[in-house]
């Protein structure tokens, strides 16, 4: 088990062992003001305001960006876990509380290896006119696949992902859903799709493998931070 977790602290799984407490203060400081940076992402986008405007703000972002940066992480999040294994992933492009790249996707788990989540993909998704972009599904499909792996207590990193795209995914308000087909040893194969309110647009089918590194000799030791 000390071997994996040492293997995992490599990996990016940062063990920090944070109270209750600390994981509600910070969650009730981050997700406010991560959703601020999304809202300046989508106002980026589609503002129209004056040339002067756009070189007042940018001077302002500027110097925002000067303050955040005067105490900063050495490298990315990674994924942080305390006494409970549960981990973190708040750097997460798809579900990351800190990430204002994220949507962020909020997911609803059974243990049988069923996910979903209702979202919104706005103007910062967009690929062709009015429609997300199709690398932007994947992205999403992948993480939600590999989420109903670990839910269903099969997780594993991604060995291959399929998509078939059905017809264009108008940004909007969607659904992804997931869940696991089969697994064999270390293998999990699962699959999900994208719906809008007229149906599937795409759908995924992928293989997820447990690295060798989070393979304990008692299945019931696997640390939850990889879930």
């Amino acid at each position: 088990m000390e071997r994996v977790l040492a293997s995992a602290f490599v990996a990016g799984y940062v063990k920090d062992d944070i109270t209750p407490e600390e994981l509600e203060r910070q969650q009730a400081l981050y997700a406010p003001f991560t959703q601020a940076v999304r809202e300046l992402v989508d106002a980026t986008i589609r503002t129209e305001v004056d040339d002067d405007e756009i070189r007042a703000v940018q001077a302002e972002v500027e110097a925002l960006a000067a303050r955040l940066r005067a105490s900063q992480l050495d490298g990315a999040y990674g994924v942080r876990f305390g006494p409970t294994g549960r981990g973190r992933p708040w750097g997460n492009t798809v579900v990351g509380l800190r990430n204002p790249v994220a949507p962020p996707l909020v997911v609803e788990k059974r243990p049988t290896g069923e996910c979903w989540s209702d979202f919104h993909l706005g103007a910062a998704y967009e690929g062709p006119p009015g429609l997300v972009h199709g690398g932007v599904s994947a992205l999403i499909l992948d993480q939600m696949l590999g989420e109903a792996a670990g839910a269903g207590g099969k997780p594993g990193m991604t060995g291959t992902l399929t998509l078939r795209y059905r017809r264009g995914t108008p940004l909007g308000d969607l659904r992804v859903e997931a869940w696991i087909d089969r697994s064999e040893g270390i293998k999990t194969w699962a699959k999900g799709q994208i719906r809008d309110a007229e149906g599937v647009t795409v759908e995924a089918e992928g293989v997820f493998i447990l690295p060798r590194w989070a393979r304990p000799e008692n299945p019931e030791d696997r640390p939850r931070y990889f879930e």
